[in-house]
């Protein structure tokens, strides 16, 4: 099948485009394809893993923009996050610090949270999960006095001596 634009060359993209419940195929060449913007990677494998990883890094980063912006830079290495979001990688340590402000999103929609907790085995690891458990009281504590809800807070900071005068026990 040809390229429904140009009509010369072997149509190699078929994308298919349903809006409002509307199918809509269109049959392009590469070239045509990259010419309108169909294509979102760059480079010659479309689907190489560091395109994959490219997209996932920073979605709005079109790669056929000629206007990239290259963005801030690491004081340290010289990394620019459009560096990173090409290799995956970063520089240097201080690239964690310099980059900062987006990574948290980044690893908000790919993780859902921005921090680790890692995992307790159920048998063993009671201690730690009761300091989680008092640490995450006392967070909420401090929410409620922040919010000026005090009985909550009392009711907080009773469940949290209760688990410590517990945890002697142990």
């Amino acid at each position: 099948m040809l390229c429904q634009r140009c009509n010369n060359k072997e149509a190699t993209v078929h994308l298919t485009k349903i809006v409002n419940g509307e199918k809509n195929e269109v049959f392009l060449c590469e070239e045509c394809a990259r010419e309108t913007g169909q294509l979102p990677f760059a480079g010659n494998d479309p689907f190489s893993f560091q395109n994959l990883l490219s997209g996932i890094l920073n979605p709005e980063i079109n790669s056929y923009n000629t206007g990239i912006k290259q963005g801030d830079k690491c004081g340290t290495c010289g990394l620019s996050y459009y560096d990173f979001t090409q290799n995956g990688l970063f520089g240097c340590a201080d690239c964690y610090e310099t980059f900062n402000d987006r990574l948290n999103p980044l690893l908000k929609r790919i993780h859902g949270e921005t921090v680790h907790n890692g995992k307790v085995p159920q048998r063993k690891g009671g201690h730690l999960r009761k300091k989680r458990q008092i640490k995450e009281l006392r967070d909420e504590m401090k929410d409620a006095v922040k919010n000026e809800n005090f009985e909550k807070a009392a009711e907080i900071r009773d469940k949290i001596k209760e688990l410590e005068d517990n945890d002697g026990g142990e």
